[in-house]
């Protein structure tokens, strides 16, 4: 069993795909012979050729409606966006066509592709290199997106992207894509897609996160025991559609919630999340739900991004505001 890191697992489940699915096929730029911007991809060329592994031009507009063509007609394409902030020409074909493809054909067709991007900042990239807009693609029906945070789950829930016979946006936390090591197994298990990870029990308040976000969580998850509060940690995974039960569940227990996301505070996911335990669980709900978030501005340049993105402290801060509300 190899003890391997996000992007090594990102690696493992494509190769292993590949391998066993001849239908499956891996493009965008730089994909092959270099192995990716961050070597997602790396090695996979030699391994499967060029017919099954694809160097495309400098075109999101190609590769996305290359893609949804490839999948409308049996193929497993799985994409990639060499950064989120690249993946904006490539909303046309995501909205219009890949995630109506089912309602339009009335069934007789399906899309199922994969559309990869890694996202989130903290690599001291330029902005358009450090975007997190996944909630873009959470809004519109008929697109899954699925948010790994582990080496485990990124390579479970990627397995199971590629197999999902609807369209799969899944994005990369690039900042912890080396961040930890471990061991997981390539044995072709997927996990399930469209529920939350509770990855920490806790009894007295619960923290809500995703992506590369859960290294700040469990970090002030692990201050608060300090202070004797123990708070429950849970992994989102996929946002949409967004396992609810999960964290009402979580809330039911403990009274209170703090969510934490890397994004822009307006429209984020933290909102949708906020909203629906209004909706549903409202009276489990001791004091009201914080958020903690980015910011409502562009992503700064690397000497201010970690001021940007929620820290620590920022974290520890709205969870004591909640305890204190009796």
């Amino acid at each position: 069993m190899a003890n391997i890191t996000l992007v090594e697992a990102v690696t493992q489940a494509l190769a292993w795909e590949l391998e066993h699915d001849d239908s499956v096929v891996v493009l965008g730029e730089d994909v092959g012979i270099n192995g990716g911007v961050f070597r997602a991809t790396n090695g996979l060329a030699e391994r499967f050729g060029d017919k099954r592994v694809l160097d495309t031009p400098l075109a999101e507009v190609m590769i996305a409606g290359l893609t949804v063509g490839m999948a409308a007609q049996g193929m497993k394409p799985v994409a990639e966006a060499q950064f989120m902030g690249f993946i904006y020409p490539m909303l046309d074909h995501m909205i219009c066509h890949a995630a109506r493809m089912r309602h339009r054909t009335r069934g007789r067709l399906h899309c199922p592709m994969v559309l990869r991007a890694p996202y989130g900042g903290g690599i001291h990239a330029p902005e358009h290199h450090s975007e997190s807009t996944e909630t873009l693609f959470a809004h519109i029906p008929g697109l899954r997106v699925v948010i790994p945070s582990s080496p485990a789950r990124a390579y479970g829930l990627l397995l199971a992207a590629i197999r999902d016979p609807d369209p799969v946006v899944f994005l990369e936390p690039k900042r912890i894509y080396r961040l930890v090591k471990e061991e997981v197994p390539d044995d072709g298990e997927e996990l399930p897609l469209d529920v939350c990870y509770v990855i920490r029990d806790g009894s007295d308040i619960t923290l809500v996160t995703w992506g590369a976000m859960i290294k700040e969580t469990l970090e002030a998850a692990d201050k608060l025991a300090e202070q004797g509060i123990s708070a429950e940690v849970i992994d989102v995974a996929t946002i949409k559609p967004l396992d609810t039960d999960t964290i009402i569940e979580s809330v039911q227990k403990t009274g209170r919630c703090v969510i934490v996301h890397e994004a822009a505070r307006t429209g984020g996911m933290g909102a949708e999340i906020a909203a629906q335990l209004a909706d549903a669980g409202l009276w489990h709900l001791q004091a009201p739900v914080k958020r903690v978030a980015g910011y409502d501005s562009v992503m700064p340049l690397y000497k201010m991004e970690m001021k940007y993105m929620p820290s620590v402290n920022r974290i520890l801060n709205a969870v004591n505001e909640v305890m204190e509300v009796s």
